[in-house]
């Protein structure tokens, strides 16, 4: 029998789906079937109904579309990516003498996309990357996170992440058989805390999950923090899944400039890396990633991911390949773009008193709401949409929910999307605006 929670535990009231996650539990997640404990880990199983809610994204774009919201929830971008890459993935579809066959590709990819990977490794960060067998494409950055969790993650362990994070780490860790731990991140720098990564270290422990530049808060961690990072895992046999799908998305003003964790001495021992050609060309919904590290490690990995989807998107594939060997100026002005959306939008947030925190890299501003609410972030985003016509996303849905204090900062801190046209925005920050102070009287 499921154990169920007080009913009075949903945010004012309401239903989970319309407090904007799924009732949190303290149950442990022990003698549970597996999608029950993916469910939870992933904060989308909803207690008092024993159903499986869709995800955070899902729920937060279809109340945007029923209340006619602007949508600053889910990261995707308005526009899709250059006219020149998406022709170059028509043509390979299309023309039988451009690009592979839309056939299978090979399990790890198509060559020259693997090639193409390894040489933006030696450019951009000066890591040499045999192609052959230090490279693998996934089908999207969340295939090869799932892969690499799967592959280290050991039944019964613990699996470290500074929080809040991306929400398939603990559905995947549940997979696993392990239990994911989290690690806060504390405004308003978020810079993650290395000493309590190290003090959350046990003897269960078993992987480390990283991600910068980190979705949500935009930190981009330093060399330094990543070399003290690398030194734990290596000091207690551990290895590190480091997530850097927005390292294209990193803005001038950031107090450090991304370098992939292979870049660390003695990461090679340790640690594996995982992009993404979807946020780095506004191509979401291509799929196209990719996992890079040593080869005895990505063997590894290879062993979980070529029984997932196996092989995707050769076309996409081909495309991203012609992309990466030379961008047209794409990174440059698709950061300059999100930039300006970036500040657009936060002095919009700063104006209705909401205390947005910097973002140095991707997609995303966190606001912290106490200043003008005492509602916790679920309560506040389901407010938003109704009353104010915009959509946002709890921080709290990104994090350990069934582990989770109400009081904690977290739970009281928004994300909002500014990887939208300026229109977009402006007309976000008019109805925030006109709407947000009558919404909270």
């Amino acid at each position: 029998m499921l154990s169920r929670p007080d009913p009075s535990s949903a945010t004012g009231g309401e239903s989970a789906a319309e407090a904007g996650g799924a009732t949190a539990s303290r149950a442990p997640l022990d003698h549970r079937p597996l999608w029950v404990k993916a469910s939870i880990g992933a904060n989308t199983y909803d207690f008092a109904s024993g159903r499986v809610l869709p995800t955070v994204y899902e729920r937060t774009t279809a109340a945007a579309l029923h209340h006619g919201a602007v949508n600053l929830g889910q990261g995707f971008p308005d526009r899709d990516g250059p006219r020149w890459l998406t022709d170059a993935a028509a043509e390979a579809i299309t023309d039988p003498d451009v690009g592979p066959t839309n056939q299978y590709a090979p399990g790890t990819g198509l060559p020259v996309l693997r090639a193409t990977v390894a040489d933006a490794h030696r450019a951009r960060y000066g890591v040499e990357l045999d192609p052959v067998d230090q490279v693998m494409i996934t089908t999207g950055a969340t295939e090869g996170i799932t892969a690499a969790i799967l592959a280290f993650a050991e039944p019964g362990s613990e699996v470290l992440t500074f929080e809040p994070h991306y929400d398939s780490y603990g559905a995947c860790a549940a997979l696993a058989g392990a239990e994911l731990i989290g690690v806060p991140l504390r405004g308003p720098d978020f810079r993650p805390d290395v000493e309590a990564l190290q003090a959350a270290v046990t003897e269960r422990t078993s992987l480390i999950l990283l991600n910068t530049p980190h979705n949500p808060t935009g930190t981009v961690f330093s060399a330094e923090e990543l070399r003290r990072i690398v030194d734990i895992a290596r000091r207690h046999g551990l290895r590190i899944m480091c997530d850097e799908v927005y390292e294209h998305l990193v803005f001038e003003d950031a107090a450090h400039q991304h370098q992939t964790i292979l870049a660390v001495p003695g990461a090679d021992e340790v640690a594996v890396a995982v992009g993404s050609a979807g946020k780095s060309f506004s191509v979401t919904g291509w799929k196209v990633g990719w996992v890079t590290g040593s080869a005895r490690l990505l063997n590894q990995v290879r062993g979980v991911k070529q029984f997932l989807s196996f092989s995707s998107g050769p076309a996409y594939q081909w495309a991203v390949a012609q992309g990466l060997r030379d961008d047209h100026g794409f990174f440059a002005a698709n950061v300059a773009e999100l930039a300006a959306g970036r500040d657009l939008l936060r002095a919009g947030l700063a104006d209705v008193g909401l205390r947005p925190h910097r973002a140095e890299a991707g997609y995303f501003v966190v606001a912290d709401i106490r200043e003008i609410t005492d509602l916790p972030g679920p309560a506040f985003c389901d407010l938003l949409v109704r009353r104010a016509g915009v959509a946002a996303i709890p921080v709290s849905a990104l994090t350990i929910q069934h582990r989770a204090s109400l009081d904690d900062e977290l739970q009281h801190l928004v994300r909002f999307a500014f990887c939208k046209d300026p229109a977009t925005l402006e007309e976000a920050v008019r109805r925030l605006r006109t709407h947000l102070p009558a919404a909270l009287e």
